[in-house]
């Protein structure tokens, strides 16, 4: 039962895949903490840029929109019929 500093004075002069692999599976609460910050922003950063100045439409805009469809079309092939 060693101490946890062990694991990261061994790691010293290993390299960048050893310390990735103690800081991946080390479970330390920091560790976990920055994990989960960093897989906010490589997925938050995207989503905002996406979803910027977009007006989100409910279900009764597009069913009003395909309404006004609906009346224009029925309304130019009648018209057109006489």
């Amino acid at each position: 039962m060693g101490s946890e500093n062990g694991a990261a004075e061994d790691l010293k002069g290993k390299g960048f895949k050893a310390r990735m692999h103690y800081y991946m599976y080390s479970g330390d609460k920091k560790h976990v903490a920055v994990g989960i910050a960093i897989f906010a922003a490589v997925f938050s950063v995207p989503w905002f840029y996406m979803n910027r100045g977009k007006k989100h439409k409910s279900h009764q805009d597009y069913m009003d929109k395909a309404e006004k469809a609906r009346r224009e079309r029925l309304s130019t092939s009648s018209s057109s019929r006489t």
